[in-house]
């Protein structure tokens, strides 16, 4: 049972602030750390893997090699970056200000909006020009598209987010 304070006309529930402000932490922490990975890894992979150079790492299985990708997921609309953009802004601001005003899955929104910030931030930024970027993917599993931290983060969150929505909350 919370009690209630007064301070300045304002009633406010003891206890209240602590949950949120927990939860907007996490938020804030894993939103930076996935954004930083993905902005290094890429910058990583545009030197270390340029000029169609490749990193084995099981064989032909699972590789590092460079990809721009002009389009959505799995390079689909390749011809509609400005609209792809467009809809990720729309989308990773209804999310984020969802994911601010809920104390629930912090840590599991954060991975989905660090990761459609890091792929908007290369459309922002890469060439051929503001709006029009290509995303840099360089991870290869012999079965998947080449892909990026950004999207496994996405995934993953997306994934976490599902799965909990599974479990049986507590009365």
């Amino acid at each position: 049972m919370h009690q209630l304070q007064e301070g300045g006309g304002a009633q406010v529930a003891q206890g209240s602030q602590a949950p949120n402000k927990r939860a907007r932490i996490g938020l804030a922490v894993t939103f930076a750390v996935t954004l930083l990975a993905d902005q290094v890894s890429k910058a990583w992979a545009t030197v270390a893997l340029a000029q169609g150079h490749k990193i084995e790492i099981l064989g032909s299985f699972l590789q590092l090699r460079l990809v721009r990708n002009p389009g959505s997921a799995f390079g689909l609309f390749a011809g509609s970056t400005i609209i792809i953009f467009t809809v990720n802004l729309v989308i990773l601001t209804a999310l984020t200000i969802w994911a601010v005003r809920n104390e629930e899955e912090p840590v599991k929104l954060g991975l989905v909006i660090g990761g459609g910030m890091g792929n908007l931030v290369d459309r922002l930024a890469r060439p051929p020009g503001m709006g029009r970027g290509e995303v840099v993917d360089f991870i290869y599993l012999s079965f998947w598209p080449t892909f990026n931290i950004a999207d496994a983060s996405i995934v993953i969150g997306v994934l976490l987010l599902l799965a909990g929505g599974y479990r049986k909350k507590p009365a």
